[in-house]
């Protein structure tokens, strides 16, 4: 469980932190209780600002700080009722208006010694104005598709393009032609217990320190190591090692995570997040939706069970599956994003697009939606449990509940089963949510007491609440 540190001073920030620090009372940084971290009556959910949170979010790049009109997008999310983002420290520039971190010289070089003060304004802005708006922000410090293929040309870290290094110093190769998946990039091999090289490694290193000099004041932020690494362990072990010690220094517990390449949960790789707790806060599930269906579901509850010992939040912060992408359809992502939430994450993110649905109509649909269900019963209470469904087909249904309370039962495409009602007695009531115009169904009565049958009112997508007449539920 994350301890809480002390209240820093704004004396400390100025002395080792960020000059811009978060609004406080008193001139105070904001008190360490209110980070972001594990809920202590259930480590399964965050807390923030000294509750407990469910976080949803949809929205149109990962490098989010770099985009142009970046407080009108984070307004319309937050207006919507999302409140969580990935930001990738990604500087390739997809979009022609991102900066690198570093100077760039009139000679068209780069010195990795000094900074652009632009990259890090904009990583300001997006720290504030998601600060003032609620939104939680899980940062991506390394991106592995920003040191191969034609990014890499390009990329200040290459020695052709920085007066810091050679090729034969740095042991950089002009090209990486690889899919990055091939791990063969030595950026990636620079740690003491790996090739020690000590010549990259102290670039990097001042690289994670500043990006930490102007996050750390911030209580809504979260830290993921990498974008879904083939790496060595002993990369992540190395991060995740340096990273709590900086915040340590500065007097803070961050949360951090690492998001492992491969798309089966049961694969070793995960192993070394989910088998260390001492190391890694939450979990970051996002690679599981490359999975459908009931496969998607199962291995989820899998992972719940690995963690059971010692719970701690599951995020996905990318959800795959757009119709224009190359990950499944507009339908594999809303099902995903869906099927995620019902099976128990913390934290659950549309993908950008073309990979994912973004922030578009659907996605803000599926979120007004969830904030509807989580406006009667919290998402924290509840416990996936598929064993409350029977006369089930594969992928017709979900369900999650809070015992002798609520069953919420989500149906991807229409469907008929029999729900499980014996610990709610008496006469109950079904509300159907139609998830793609966010309205509800007028309430109907249910018999409760044994298994009830629970039919859609339609194909679609669609989410039954049923509760016991009680009321309304604390936080």
């Amino acid at each position: 469980m994350v301890k809480c540190p002390p209240i820093r001073s704004v004396l400390a920030v100025l002395l080792g932190m960020a000059a811009t620090a978060p609004a406080g009372t008193n001139g105070e940084i904001t008190a360490a209780t209110e980070r972001i971290r594990p809920w202590p009556k259930n480590p399964r959910f965050w807390c923030y600002q000294g509750r407990p949170v469910l976080l949803l979010g949809g929205s149109r790049d990962d490098n989010l700080f770099q985009i142009p009109d970046l407080r009108e997008h984070l307004e319309e999310m937050a207006a919507a009722g999302a409140n969580y983002i990935r930001n990738t420290m990604s500087d390739r520039r997809d979009g022609g208006f991102e900066v690198y971190p570093f100077l760039q010289l009139p000679d068209g070089r780069y010195d990795l010694e000094r900074w652009n003060p632009e990259y890090w304004q904009r990583f300001d802005n997006l720290l504030r104005w998601t600060h003032k708006l609620g939104i939680i922000v899980q940062i991506e410090i390394w991106d592995r598709f920003d040191y191969s293929r034609t990014n890499w040309r390009s990329h200040p870290y290459n020695p052709t393009n920085n007066i810091n290094y050679t090729y034969e110093e740095s042991g950089f190769a002009p090209e990486y032609p690889e899919h990055p998946g091939q791990n063969r990039q030595p950026f990636f091999f620079t740690t003491p217990r790996q090739r020690n090289n000590t010549v990259v490694l102290k670039y990097q290193q001042r690289f994670v320190r500043e990006l930490l000099r102007h996050s750390l004041p911030w209580p809504h932020v979260l830290y993921c190591l990498d974008n879904e690494t083939s790496a060595e362990e002993e990369w992540a072990i190395y991060w995740a090692e340096f990273v709590q010690a900086e915040a340590a220094a500065a007097g803070r517990r961050v949360c951090i995570t690492e998001m492992w390449d491969a798309h089966d949960l049961r694969s070793p790789q995960h192993a070394r997040t989910y088998t260390h707790p001492d190391r890694f806060d939450f979990f970051e599930a996002s690679q599981n939706n490359h999975q459908v269906g009931d496969a998607h579901w199962a291995n989820l509850q899998w992972l719940r069970q690995q963690i059971e010992a010692r719970p701690r939040p599951i995020n996905s912060v990318k959800v795959y599956g757009a119709d224009a992408g190359r990950y499944g359809t507009d339908r594999d992502g809303l099902e995903r994003w869906w099927r995620m939430l019902i099976g128990g994450a913390a934290a659950v993110r549309f993908h950008r697009p073309p990979a994912g649905l973004g922030w578009s109509p659907q996605s803000a649909a599926a979120i007004r939606s969830a904030r509807m269900i989580e406006s009667r019963v919290k998402f924290w209470h509840l416990t996936p449990d598929n064993r409350r469904l029977r006369e089930r087909a594969p992928n017709e249904a979900f369900a999650t509940a809070t015992p002798g309370r609520a069953v919420v039962v989500y149906f991807p495409a229409g469907g008929e089963v029999e729900v499980d009602l014996r610990d709610l007695a008496g006469t109950c009531a079904v509300q159907w949510l139609d998830t793609t115009a966010a309205a509800w169904r007028a309430p109907q009565p249910l018999a409760g007491g044994g298994w009830a049958p629970l039919r859609t009112p339609g194909e679609g997508m669609w989410v039954a609440l049923i509760e016991r007449p009680t009321r309304p539920e604390a936080p």
